[in-house]
This record gives C-alpha cells, sequence and structure tokens, in this order.
C-alpha cells in the first residue's frame, strides 16, 4: 500500500501519489482542494483515476512522515520557508 509491489502498481502506491501531490506543493502553499484538483487533473491527463480517499491517505502518509505541514490552512512543505 505505501510501496508497490507485486500486487500494487507504482501508480497507486502511497508514495507515488504524495510524489504528485509534492509536485503541486512545490511552489508554495496550497489549499488541499487546489491540491486534489492539481493531482486529478495529473492523472486524468495520464488517463489514470484516484479516489479522494486514496488521496487523503496519501497526504496522511506525507504528515506522518513529516514531509508536509499545515501553514495558515494551507499544506506546505516542511521546512521550507515562505
Amino acid at each position: 500500500m505505501i510501496l508497490p509491489s507485486k500486487f500494487l502498481p507504482a501508480d497507486r502506491s502511497l508514495v507515488f501519489i504524495g510524489g504528485e501531490a509534492l509536485v503541486v506543493i512545490k511552489d508554495g502553499p496550497r489549499s488541499v482542494t487546489e491540491v486534489w484538483e492539481g493531482v486529478r487533473a495529473r492523472r486524468k491527463f495520464a488517463g489514470k483515476s484516484l479516489t479522494f480517499d486514496w488521496f487523503t491517505l496519501a497526504l496522511t502518509y506525507l504528515f506522518a512522515t513529516g514531509v508536509v505541514e499545515l501553514r495558515d490552512g494551507l499544506l506546505a512543505i516542511a521546512g521550507r520557508s515562505r
């Protein structure tokens, strides 16, 4: 679930989806909705679908590992200055 495996394709792993979310966040803090729409648009362009539940699991993974944080209600990469 976190990492790809024999039974879980890479694009369905939480690490991969989290990476897609980080691409959306890299230019500055974003709301959860903005990140969701950005990830969904990237995946739609690639012909892949994603449920919001799976997306929130990926965000939870990023929070748990300390990669992202909330600043003033926006998602931001941890340790980066504004």
